[in-house]
């Protein structure tokens, strides 16, 4: 795509990053209503089967992933017009999916502005390795990275480590209005769990928001992952990095069900999302159905998505994810040739 195709693209988008004050009162209408309404539900269910209550926890799961993108269109400052108004929604919602408003905004605009170049990784992403880096790694390395990229680590462990640990502590070098926040979010939090279980009792707040957070975090760790996790997916190093390309070819659209598709709040239209980040989420179809070369993103359904398991290293050189039966195939593949070439001929001899 040369330069200017990329300038008339980005600019077609930008016509759909206008926040409708309407459409984003009505989404947290929708959003925040049933989701009390259904957590409501759980308790009372557990007069009549605790089996009842987990299922209707898990479903209420899916509306705290609404909720979160609410939450994370606020850190764009796009699902309202005002910025006031974004910040207050999003440190509420933040409350809510246990999310510090000012500090998972910082890592997420430096993920955007970093997503597919392999020199700045390591902010708002999913750890990644290159073939070559692994090959290069120490063994505790390796066995941290492989712990990490493993499913059961990564959606069993991952959400208890993201709500307990990290998303409660304060970054290192976090300056006065993200440290601040954070603290505020926490205190909130505990203010918010100490109420409920006040009126509905310990065990019975346990057994509904458990389920809740756990379903939730898992479906959010998934979407995050699998949409710049799919096969051909953009990586390139610095001299080479393109936005638009990372943004295009970098991002998948998610192409879902359509109830799943409101639950996750469009998100899977995340090429859209990373070409203007300014696009609130109940633009994104519309953007993506009216600007034709949008079309040409890579597209993955619920079936192919699960290929991505198994997708766990990048090929630089042939700029693709492979697994690592594949990597270790391909690093003796290079070390024989790397020996052959070594070795004296016999015009040498």
């Amino acid at each position: 795509m040369n330069k200017e195709k990329t300038k008339q693209l980005k600019k077609s988008v930008a016509n759909y990053a206008k926040p409708d004050t309407s459409a984003g009162i009505r989404q947290l209408i929708n959003t925040v209503l049933p989701l009390v309404a259904l957590w409501t539900l759980a308790y009372v269910s557990l007069s009549w089967s605790v089996w009842l209550t987990l299922a209707i926890a898990a479903i209420t799961g899916g509306f705290v992933v609404r909720l979160f993108i609410i939450f994370h269109d606020c850190t764009h400052q796009s699902f309202l017009k005002s910025n006031k108004a974004n910040r207050i929604i999003g440190t509420i919602t933040g409350i809510l999916t246990l999310f510090p408003f000012e500090k998972w905004k910082r890592a997420h605009s430096i993920h955007h502005a970093t997503s597919g170049n392999l020199d700045k990784r390591g902010t708002g992403d999913i750890w990644i390795m290159t073939v070559e880096e692994y090959a290069e790694a120490s063994r505790w390395e390796r066995l941290m990275y492989r712990l990490y990229r493993n499913p059961v680590v990564m959606f069993g462990l991952g959400p208890i480590y993201l709500f307990l640990i990290d998303n409660r502590l304060n970054r290192k070098g976090a300056k006065g209005r993200e440290r601040t926040n954070t603290h505020v979010t926490n205190a909130a939090v505990v203010v918010l769990y100490s109420l409920l279980i006040w009126a509905v009792g310990w065990q019975a707040f346990l057994l509904i928001q458990l389920p809740v957070l756990y379903v939730s975090g898992v479906l959010g760790i998934w979407l995050f992952y699998v949409q710049h996790q799919f096969e051909d997916s953009y990586f390139e190093d610095e001299s080479e990095w393109d936005f638009v390309k990372a943004a295009v070819d970098g991002s998948s659209y998610y192409k879902l069900p359509r109830v799943l598709q409101w639950v996750s709040g469009n998100i899977g239209f995340h090429h859209v999302h990373h070409l203007s980040p300014r696009v609130p989420n109940y633009h994104l179809e519309k953007a993506h159905e009216e600007t034709p070369p949008l079309k040409h993103a890579t597209t993955i359904t619920l079936k192919s998505s699960l290929q991505s398991i198994r997708f766990r290293l990048y090929d630089k050189s042939n700029k693709t994810f492979v697994s690592f039966k594949q990597a270790k195939a391909r690093i003796k593949k290079q070390r024989v040739a790397f020996m052959d070439n070594k070795q004296p001929s016999l015009q040498d001899k």
